[in-house]
């Protein structure tokens, strides 16, 4: 009979569940488990779109800059209708602080070509901040520049922070950029009358990515036409 009570006994205490204490100890370890790997998870998302975004921009930086590079390079130097103001290009440059106008060659690689009309600025504000624009629109003989709020336009940059342009007279002292392209010039004996810039540098910062300044040379070749203006081009665009 002893030796029974004990069996039963033993037998008892193997087959015992666990206690509610136990249980809930269980559940808040599962539980703190499960909350690690869900926040691991998520911060792998994260991570993966911010880096799928950074990709992006960067992709839109290369694209931006090829642009300018290939629009800007190819400046066809023309004369403006008469009538300018007494500081102003008599050709079809207007170099602003945070503006700038042009006639250029279309890069036949973006679906177009031939001459149009350029102006490149910050645009828009607001809750988006500005964006870096270039308009653009026919060349047509004879006119000035055009309303450019009714021009074609193409965002470049986005969500702009600050953005400036000077420009470079190379005979003045090297490196001396001018944060505007006017007839009047440091060194009186120096006449801007027939030049243009050597080059330009765009400044731009954004709130995603650092850019760097971006300096585009405008180099002056001989037209391969004659008259029309008496002129040349730049960076290999065609006078006709």
């Amino acid at each position: 009979m002893f030796r029974g009570a004990l069996v039963r006994k033993h037998s008892s205490r193997s087959t015992r569940g666990f206690t509610l204490v136990e249980l809930l100890v269980a559940m808040s370890l599962l539980s703190l488990v499960m909350l690690a790997m869900s926040s691991a998870l998520r911060t792998m998302g994260q991570t993966e779109s911010r880096i799928d975004a950074r990709s992006s921009r960067l992709d839109d930086f290369r694209s931006a800059t090829s642009f300018l590079r290939a629009s800007l390079g190819r400046l066809v130097m023309r004369k403006r209708p008469p009538g300018g103001a007494a500081d102003q290009s008599p050709y079809y440059f207007a170099g602003a602080p945070d503006a700038m106008a042009w006639i250029g060659i279309m890069p036949a690689r973006f679906g177009v070509g031939g001459r149009y009309f350029f102006r490149l600025a910050a645009e828009g504000g607001g809750n988006e901040g500005a964006a870096l624009t270039l308009r653009y629109t026919p060349w047509v003989p004879g006119q000035d520049f055009p309303d450019w709020s009714q021009a074609e336009g193409r965002v470049l940059v986005d969500h702009l922070q600050a953005f400036s342009i000077e420009y470079e007279d190379l005979r003045l002292a090297p490196g001396a950029w001018q944060p505007a392209w006017v007839m009047s010039s440091p060194n009186a004996v120096l006449n801007r009358q027939n030049q243009l810039p050597a080059r330009v540098r765009l400044h731009v910062q954004t709130r995603e990515l650092f850019w760097p300044d971006l300096i585009i040379p405008m180099r002056a070749v001989p037209s391969t036409a004659v008259g029309g203006g008496g002129g040349f081009a730049i960076g290999g665009g065609v006078d006709e």
